[in-house]
């Protein structure tokens, strides 16, 4: 581990992750058009909150004077790109993100899943954010797109299943513009045999008689259910019209889902655990699920959830990103059709200190999110929510 930053140094590294003011939207966009950008330096930062908390963010310098940022990071995502990310990202192209994702892909056996895709998605998602700000350009212009907002669902894993305080908090989120709501039938499963699919149903049944009909109600399991129960739960809820059930079996278990889909008229969803275009495809050519919900931190980034969204719109269903964090997600989002991604995930309950140290934290606005006109992804850091900041490394010695 380095030592702490001196003040100064800690002034200078704000400022080029734009808590402080940043080169001029011209003089970015004549360096993004010069030839020859090369990344010179990565780090993984460790912010430390005033309070305590801490959290990683990656930094990507380049000979341009312009540097991409991206987080907060896993754990786990930061440590890969630490020790083998790392080096192979000196020197490359920033704006040959392609090109480097698939070299990348290519270059470990184990490139398929897990912590590797993880900290590719790191690295995608920061090269993204790095492209924007050398062209002057938020990503989701980048990417093709030009809707300015994107529908928010409201995700409420942590709310009480008490019957008054569920039917209590859906009627707030709708109040507050939410017309799409997720909960949460994780806390039973096969074990509790048929009283526990009557309990799961009866969640079912208490908000939709809370919300009325022009709210959509989807529901997560949460890998917690057999093909059986499964199929008990849907028959006893199909009359009160989910838009979908989530992650009912592991992903593994293709046949699982495919069985189901083919036995309910309730549309089945997955993904937050793909982690390439590959898995996904495995799924949409068996018609296995209506929803895919990768997620762009996990699944190789953005480049790869821009892929997935191609197959989906070939198959006719949805990509809603699973919304381990924001950024990334609602910047594809917004550069899709609506009918390919009408929907963003937004965890109400980890959010609002997820973007504990940051200027411009995303919250919806009567169901509603704001894309930044900043360039990448607009993520700044707020020095006045910070403690202290160092580079971090694992690197083996």
């Amino acid at each position: 581990m380095t030592d702490y930053l001196k003040r100064r140094n800690f002034l200078a590294g704000l400022a080029a992750l734009g808590a402080a003011p940043s080169l001029s939207v011209s003089a970015v966009t004549s360096a993004g058009k010069r030839t020859g950008v090369k990344i010179t330096k990565v780090e993984m930062l460790r912010v430390t909150a005033k309070g305590g908390r801490k959290v990683l963010y990656l930094k990507l310098h380049s000979d341009a004077g312009v540097a991409g940022l991206y987080g907060p990071i896993d754990n786990e995502a930061a440590l890969m790109v630490d020790q083998f990310f790392k080096r192979r990202l000196i020197g490359a192209d920033p704006l040959a993100s392609e090109a480097f994702w698939d070299r990348m892909f290519r270059a470990s056996r184990h490139s398929r899943g897990s912590h590797y895709l993880m900290g590719l998605s790191a690295v995608d998602n920061a090269l993204w954010d790095l492209k924007g700000r050398l062209l002057g350009l938020p990503v989701y212009r980048l990417l093709g797109g030009e809707r300015r907002k994107v529908r928010a669902y409201a995700s409420c894993l942590g709310f009480s299943q008490e019957p008054a305080a569920l039917q209590a908090k859906a009627r707030e989120l709708k109040a507050e513009g939410y017309r799409h709501q997720k909960w949460f039938v994780r806390d039973r499963g096969p074990s509790h045999g048929p009283a526990g699919v009557v309990e799961d149903a009866k969640v079912v049944r208490l908000l939709r008689e809370a919300v009325g009909d022009d709210v959509d109600l989807m529901f997560d399991a949460f890998w917690q259910w057999d093909l059986q129960y499964a199929l008990a739960w849907t028959r006893r809820v199909e009359q009160y019209n989910p838009r979908w059930i989530e992650e009912p079996f592991q992903t593994a278990n293709l046949d699982a889902f495919i069985e189901l889909s083919r036995e309910t008229s309730i549309p089945v969803a997955t993904g937050e655990h793909f982690y390439s275009r590959w898995d996904v495809h495995k799924f949409l050519k068996a018609d296995a699920i209506m929803v895919v919900q990768a997620d762009p931190e996990w699944c190789g980034g953005v480049s790869e959830l821009v892929k997935m969204c191609t197959l989906a719109s070939v198959h006719g269903v949805n990509v809603i990103p699973h919304g381990h964090s924001i950024h990334a997600a609602m910047h594809v989002v917004a550069s899709q059709p609506v009918k390919v991604c009408p929907l963003v995930e937004y965890l109400i309950q980890k959010m609002r200190s997820y973007y504990h140290v940051e200027k411009h934290p995303p919250r919806p606005v009567n169901g509603m999110l704001d894309l930044p006109d900043r360039p990448g992804f607009g993520i700044e850091l707020d020095e006045s929510k910070i403690e202290d900041i160092r580079p971090v490394s694992w690197q083996q010695q």
